[in-house]
């Protein structure tokens, strides 16, 4: 369950964000009994607030009774200074990269191990993509993803090392494998992956730093594959995270 809310002196407040804290990465759509259950609240207080929750915007009621999480959320979490400012900055430079290279460009961000994609621009060529704006994905199997691990901190490395899950028979799932790519990511200053999240889609990623030299963000591409174009969607992808990483800094972000 989702934390004990159901307790004498609990707040309205608390028991709004225990209805919200009941979803997560494995539980994304939840039945009213389900929400009730993982916020440890009576079914008719949860039903309440699951009401007036939908009425705001914070959650979706689809046609088969499972609620998800609304859109009203994502944009509010727009609004948080680091997100906003990178995504506003960013967008000019993810055209470029797009017009560039003709690819689906990502900007990501880390949110505890997991990807948070803020930004994407699709591209031209079939290529199987499963992000989305507002959407997560691990850390370990995407060019975003990698990136970021890369550069995060040591606790966080470990705790995403001792659980990689196969998404497609290409992702790397040997702990050793993994950590020694991300030494190399941080070598080399870029990430690779070919099919290790959707089979047929290859990825290219590069850092974003701010003016502390700390990697805040990752921006990155996705094509059918690698091939000859490597060194060409590198460079490309390097030069639009130069020019962000330039605005960032002279305002001071």
């Amino acid at each position: 369950m989702a934390g004990n809310t159901s307790a004498p002196g609990q707040s309205v407040a608390q028991r709004t964000l225990a209805v919200l804290a009941a979803f997560d990465r494995d539980h994304r759509a939840l039945t009213l009994t389900e929400i009730a259950d993982r916020a440890d609240l009576p079914l008719p207080t949860a039903h309440r607030l699951t009401r007036e929750l939908v009425s705001w915007g914070a959650l979706v009621k689809r046609p088969d009774a499972r609620f998800v999480i609304g859109r009203r959320l994502w944009d509010l979490g727009l609004l948080a200074p680091i997100q906003s400012d990178i995504r506003e900055i960013a967008a000019p430079f993810l055209h470029d990269l797009y017009a560039a290279t003709l690819a689906t460009v990502h900007l990501a961000v880390r949110d505890g191990a997991q990807v948070l994609y803020l930004d994407r621009l699709s591209g031209r060529a079939s290529v199987p993509v499963v992000s989305e704006v507002g959407g997560r994905l691990p850390l370990y199997c995407t060019g975003v993803g990698k990136v970021l691990l890369a550069h995060a901190p040591d606790e966080v490395r470990r705790a995403v090392l001792s659980d990689l899950r196969p998404m497609t028979t290409h992702t790397v799932i040997a702990p050793g494998v993994l950590d020694r790519q991300l030494g190399q990511i941080r070598h080399l200053g870029y990430a690779t992956t070919v099919e290790e999240m959707t089979l047929g889609a290859c990825s290219i990623a590069v850092p974003i730093r701010n003016g502390d030299d700390d990697v805040v963000a990752a921006l990155g591409v996705v094509v059918p594959s690698l091939g000859r174009n490597r060194a060409m969607l590198v460079a490309a992808s390097q030069v639009a995270a130069q020019g962000i990483v330039r605005v960032l800094h002279d305002s001071g972000v």
